[in-house]
């Protein structure tokens, strides 16, 4: 008997949970157990009304989108559009959603935690203590960090989880201006239409800009060299947006004073140079990682899909134009 149920392509894998109950609630196909996953694309392709991705994994580029004639709508899991051809999905009027909103706290909350962590050095005096050099007589003491309280931070983007981040940093009495393509309506933080002077500025620089073309590189040698061997960086968004060769030269040079990375440029690779440096912190993209955020992110990937099938409509829209 056919299923009366959305027929919906998976690609790539999610959290069990969430595979269960898109499972549930569709009747899902996962392309991971393909053999041949174009060739099953090829011959089996029309069959699909939607698409499940993830922002970090696959996303949905236009031959994926070609290959699926039928297709109506896509969930991502994850707020970044950059692995979405939003601009193929948007010639065929295809819906995409995706989870914003929920992860702004998650992300503002790892920010901060990297800010500490680079500028006060607790990855580094953390394995000092391990390595049992604390209180041996002749051993160097451990080097002073970098006060957070009072100093200058500087936002790349001032979407929702900058705007968060801001927020957290009003905590530590920082102040705070920010980079973007324009001013944003209401921001009560001064706006700095260069981002080479918002880095001369800057005794931190948070890097929360979207990924794509757009920003490929935004955070270049230039910048680099305009923050300076007293600033240091914090990148939060994604690899992409940081020139990685640059910012390695940056660091081993010492012409910055460090940097805290929970993105890379060609993830999971992180290059040695940056493995070898002390003045650097380096997390494997967590900033959502948390349980109560990533159940959130799951459920608005099925409230998304639940509502376009009923009415039409997304709960959290990408924006197409």
């Amino acid at each position: 008997m056919m299923s009366t149920k959305p027929r919906v392509l998976q690609i790539g894998r999610l959290l069990p949970w969430l595979e269960e109950r898109l499972a549930a609630a569709h009747d899902l196909h996962r392309l991971a157990d393909e053999a041949d996953p174009q060739a099953f694309l090829a011959a089996r392709g029309a069959e699909f009304v939607g698409l499940v991705t993830s922002a970090g994994g696959s996303g949905a580029d236009a031959a994926l989108i070609d290959a699926l004639p039928s297709l109506r709508v896509i969930s991502s899991f994850g707020v970044g559009l950059d692995k979405i051809d939003l601009a193929a999905a948007a010639r065929r009027g295809i819906a995409v959603g995706y989870t914003p909103d929920v992860l702004n706290d998650c992300v503002a909350d790892l920010a901060m935690a990297l800010l500490l962590d680079v500028a006060r050095r607790t990855p580094e005096a953390d394995r000092y203590v391990r390595a049992g050099r604390w209180g041996v007589a002749g051993a160097p003491a451990f080097p002073l960090g970098r006060r957070v309280s009072g100093a200058r931070l500087g936002i790349v983007g001032l979407g929702r989880i900058g705007r968060t981040i801001a927020r957290r940093a009003l905590g530590f009495d920082m102040a705070i201006r920010y980079h973007s393509r324009r001013p944003v309506a209401d921001a009560p933080w001064p706006h700095e239409p260069s981002l080479v002077a918002l880095a001369e500025w800057a005794d931190f620089l948070v890097v929360i800009a979207a990924g794509g073309a757009g920003t490929r590189h935004l955070v270049d040698g230039a910048v680099l060299g305009a923050l300076g061997p007293e600033g240091f960086l914090v990148n939060v968004s994604r690899g992409s947006v940081v020139d990685e060769a640059a910012l390695v030269h940056a660091l081993v040079e010492r012409r910055i004073a460090g940097a805290a990375l929970d993105v890379f440029e060609h993830e999971p690779q992180v290059p040695a140079a940056l493995r070898a440096l002390d003045n650097v912190v380096l997390l494997p993209h967590i900033a959502s990682a948390t349980r109560e955020t990533r159940q959130a992110m799951g459920q608005r990937v099925l409230d998304n899909l639940a509502l376009f099938f009923a009415e039409g409509r997304l709960v959290t829209a990408a924006p197409l134009d």
